[in-house]
């Protein structure tokens, strides 16, 4: 088959140099089918190995109000911009999230809420809901990224049923 068999029909709008605001584009809210249950940030660990062949992994460590515990293995920098916001403190310099949530702000929109809403191949996702001028938007997000946003905008924490069934582990008491 060559290439001209196939008809291709463009998911962007015609070109006519004007910026669309995707508040505008009338998305809907978070899927309210997901059957969300809150978390709440139980802290940034990191886990050394033994060897010192490899370097250190980091996991947050996500756990809602009936003791399931969701860990999530994120990044050096997450790890560090999550512990900041857990501890109320600051980098000398904003972080990239610090900036983020400054700008959502100073525009007039607020961050609602994070979910993670899908577990795939190992693999978390998540989305920030944003609302401004009456309006909301769900934006796609990694995990970490997330977190470390929601906690600075003191926004609540969702992870999906169907993901804390997958994940979550009931921890030793």
């Amino acid at each position: 088959m060559l290439a001209d068999d196939f008809e291709f029909e463009s998911e962007f709008p015609p070109d006519d140099n004007e910026f669309r605001n995707p508040f505008d584009e009338g998305i809907p809210p978070a899927n309210e089918d997901l059957d969300e249950k809150e978390v709440k940030v139980a802290g940034v660990f990191e886990q050394r190995d033994q060897t010192g062949l490899q370097p250190s992994a980091f996991v947050v460590l996500l756990r809602d109000a009936q003791g399931r515990a969701v860990p999530i293995w994120i990044g050096r920098f997450e790890a560090m911009a999550i512990s900041l916001a857990l501890e109320g403190t600051t980098a000398d310099r904003p972080l990239p999230y610090d900036m983020f949530y400054n700008v959502i702000t100073r525009m007039g929109a607020t961050i609602d809420r994070i979910l993670i809403d899908d577990l795939w191949n190992n693999t978390y996702y998540a989305k920030i809901t944003i609302s401004y001028d009456r309006k909301t938007l769900d934006a796609d997000s990694r995990p970490s990224d997330a977190i470390a946003l929601a906690l600075r905008a003191k926004a609540p924490i969702y992870v999906a049923e169907a993901v804390l069934q997958k994940a979550g582990v009931r921890e030793e008491e």
